[in-house]
């Protein structure tokens, strides 16, 4: 199992250790409701250095990412971020991704269980005028969410914060080492992400963990119900290969109206045809939904959950789940089946946690 520059802190934190995706990670610290909260109310520090980053660059590098990208890559300008998805020819998602327009070069931040997935799609539709790396091995990255984040920041970033717009970055000196510094997350709270070397992102860790300042050490268990309370999508539960942008409410991403891309023909069809929609649901009877439980409505399953836990902030059962077109409606009364009883739950309008500071 690989380890991140930071796996002795973690350790010297009494971090839960699990393995995800080939890293040995922490899923906790003192605890997954105490650590959520903390992001929610004020700030948390999240390792999250298995992440792959791909570089790109060449002339043709904007035509290509537009190639094998559903979103515009031509509508972002130098130092701005765009969330995106890469697709095969028959719509499945190989991954949702991250694009970072640099001056000269185009960064990719992918999930760690696809770097080698990733990388063999790229050199395989990849020209010879673009140049391609993989730095994953070489980058380090923490996050840093919470409404807090921005104020416990600015005292060791020489960049002033409130010039940096959401999906905008820059490049930072934070602690005495040259970084990344990123406004994104993937907590529906304000936040950064900080890209650099294991050498530097330890000492940035260590030196935000030891201030005066109330940050938390967060890990991915929080991370994972932080994101369901937004609905953001997880590779490997919400999308995976078999499914596609459209179902999966990343139409938004889906830019089916430029040149030619992998997937489009496909993409635009199921504009029309797609029989099922992923949405979010909260219990009304007592009880939490966990990914693979059967939805139904009366007498027939007509879905399947695909993420779900118990909110710490809403403080009942939540979930994501793909269900029948037809029952997708905001107010749709379903059942869960939960170990063998139906439980009651209503499709609702996302996000779950709708009082967030992502854009504060």
């Amino acid at each position: 199992m690989k380890k991140t520059s930071l796996y002795n802190e973690h350790v010297n934190l009494k971090a839960k250790i699990v393995d995800f995706a080939g890293y040995q990670m922490p899923i906790q610290y003192g605890g997954i409701i105490q650590e959520h909260l903390a992001v929610r109310k004020s700030c948390g520090i999240f390792d999250v250095s298995h992440m792959g980053e791909f570089i790109i660059s060449g002339s043709e590098a904007t035509k290509f990412l537009n190639e094998i990208t559903t979103n515009d890559v031509s509508k972002i300008n130098e130092w701005q971020a765009q969330y995106s998805a890469m697709c095969y020819e028959d719509g499945g998602i190989i991954d949702d991704i991250l694009v970072y327009k640099y001056p000269d070069h185009y960064m990719l931040v992918v999930n760690c269980a696809n770097i080698e997935k990733n990388f063999d799609w790229i050199i395989a539709n990849k020209p010879e005028n673009v140049d391609f790396a993989n730095i994953s091995s070489t980058i380090d990255l923490i996050a840093l969410q919470g409404p807090k984040s921005k104020d416990i920041l600015s005292k060791y970033a020489d960049v002033d914060l409130n010039n940096i717009d959401y999906y905008h970055f820059c490049i930072a000196n934070i602690c005495g080492s040259t970084v990344t510094l990123s406004r994104t997350g993937y907590t529906g709270e304000l936040g950064y992400e900080i890209y650099a070397d294991g050498n530097a992102i330890k000492n940035i860790w260590k030196s935000l963990l030891q201030s005066e300042n109330q940050i938390m050490p967060a890990g991915l268990g929080c991370r994972d119900t932080l994101r369901m309370e937004m609905k953001y999508v997880l590779y490997g539960n919400d999308i995976n290969e078999k499914t596609n942008p459209i179902e999966a409410g990343l139409g938004w991403i889906t830019k089916t109206n430029k040149t030619s891309f992998i997937g489009k023909e496909k993409l635009i069809d199921l504009q029309l045809s797609h029989s099922k929609k992923l949405v979010c649901f909260e219990m009304i009877d007592r009880g939490i939904p966990r990914p693979g439980y059967s939805i139904s409505n009366d007498s027939n399953a007509i879905g399947i959950v695909t993420s779900g836990t118990q909110s710490p902030s809403l403080n009942k059962g939540i979930g994501l789940a793909y269900v029948d077109k037809k029952y997708s409606k905001t107010g749709t009364s379903l059942f869960v089946d939960v170990r063998g009883k139906k439980l009651k739950c209503e499709i609702v309008k996302p996000p779950f946690y709708k009082n967030g500071s992502v854009f504060n």
